[in-house]
């Protein structure tokens, strides 16, 4: 499939006919604007015709499926990944930031009245899922001439599925009605006992353990355990096991992130674009089962844009959103004789950048890492290993990287 722009820049209907674009491209008529997906321009004035093209949008917290179809046929489907890293980052910067005041500035008074959030403020992490729907859907309305969009939106009932007996007016009460804070809760629900030992060690001093660390785990209920100060203490020395049946419950980050973000997508798509409309997963999974089709992200998005029998050529984009840029300067930990590793690669490493796409031995794949001697760790877009350590020279540069990767997948 070949995209087609007209020479004001606006989309037009693809192409199967590559002969005929090869001629366009030959006799200087056409120029090559993008190469995945290979999209031209024409450089001559040409009839504006297309058809209605439906665009699915299957929306979600760690992947985005992609659909524009026409009655009879796929036109564009694609797979995104989205960052899930963000969380984890901000930590870490805040760690690192209250560390470095607290060697600064001990004694000042902390100033966390005077941050004031505008309206509508989204946190980044939830933000930047946001921005990548808008960037994606923006990305297909430059290549194809949509018509409606349509989104799947989720809503989670997390009480009910902790409890699927609630109702009325036990949703007002939470676990932790009636206790002062999460701490006491926590020791309460595990009878003041130890949960490593269960009281063999004799201690009756209890803290109250973080099973995945604060840092990402934050202090849900689910991920806090009642330890004794012997097992607490001997357990972060690592001279102490904990059960292997002390695990995280049921984490709902994901079911969080969807209900944040919805209605925040939704009501910005429909102030970029006219004609956008809801759908359900419900609808979405009756739809599949209906016409036997598979479970995946992007075939989702076809029983969403309302054509889930129009046909593929087999073809699948496979996107992955990654960060634009890293700005720690030391990594945390500290070497022999007090000296600080930095955490930055050089900007380029023999014209190379960290996600540039490349071609070797025939092969489009990815530069993850880098060496200062010119050798390249190369893979696929989803971390599939092509090879670790190849020299620059034998590398062709396709395109040079961008906060959103691309390639092209065939679906058997």
């Amino acid at each position: 499939m070949v995209y087609v722009l007209n020479q004001n820049g606006q989309p037009l209907m693809p192409t199967e006919n590559h002969a005929k674009v090869r001629i366009l491209l030959k006799s200087k008529k056409a120029k090559v604007i993008k190469k995945c997906p290979f999209t031209i321009q024409l450089l001559y004035s040409s009839t504006n015709y297309t058809q209605e093209i439906s665009l699915g949008v299957d929306s979600g917290s760690k992947h985005i499926g992609l659909s524009a179809t026409t009655k009879n046929k796929v036109l564009f489907e694609s797979d995104v990944e989205l960052r899930n890293d963000i969380v984890d980052l901000l930590s870490t910067r805040r760690q690192n930031r209250r560390t470095r005041r607290n060697h600064k500035t001990r004694y000042r008074k902390p100033r966390f009245d005077n941050r004031k959030r505008t309206d509508g403020w989204l946190a980044p992490s939830v933000q930047n899922k946001v921005d990548s729907h808008l960037t994606v859907i923006r990305k297909v309305h430059e290549i194809l001439p949509i018509s409606k969009i349509i989104v799947e939106v989720a809503s989670f009932d997390i009480r009910k599925i902790k409890n699927p007996l609630i109702s009325g007016t036990y949703y007002q009460q939470g676990e932790q009605l009636g206790f002062w804070n999460i701490r006491e809760y926590v020791l309460f629900r595990d009878g003041h006992t130890c949960q490593c030992c269960k009281g063999k060690s004799k201690d009756k001093i209890l803290n109250v353990h973080h099973i995945e660390s604060r840092h990402t785990g934050g202090d849900a209920p689910n991920n806090l355990i009642t330890l004794c100060e012997t097992c607490h203490t001997g357990y972060h020395k690592g001279f102490v096991k904990l059960p292997k049946t002390i695990k995280r419950g049921m984490s709902f980050r994901d079911a969080t992130f969807v209900g944040i973000m919805r209605w925040a997508f939704y009501n910005k798509l429909k102030e970029l674009y006219p004609n956008v409309s809801l759908t359900y997963g419900y609808i979405t999974k009756n739809t599949r089962i209906e016409n036997g089709l598979l479970k995946d992200h992007y075939i989702d998005a076809r029983c969403i844009s309302g054509n889930p029998l129009a046909v593929s050529d087999g073809i699948v984009y496979y996107q992955k959103k990654v960060r634009c840029h890293n700005r720690q300067i030391h990594k945390n930990t500290i070497l022999k004789g007090g000296i600080k590793k930095r955490n930055q690669a050089s900007y380029e490493v023999m014209g190379f950048r960290l996600f540039d796409k490349v071609k070797w031995k025939g092969q489009n794949c990815f530069i993850f890492g880098r060496r200062s001697t010119g050798r390249m760790d190369l893979r696929l877009l989803d971390g599939t290993k092509v090879n670790a350590s190849v020299g620059y020279k034998n590398l062709k540069m396709l395109e040079m990287r961008k906060n959103m990767l691309i390639e092209l997948r065939k679906v058997v």
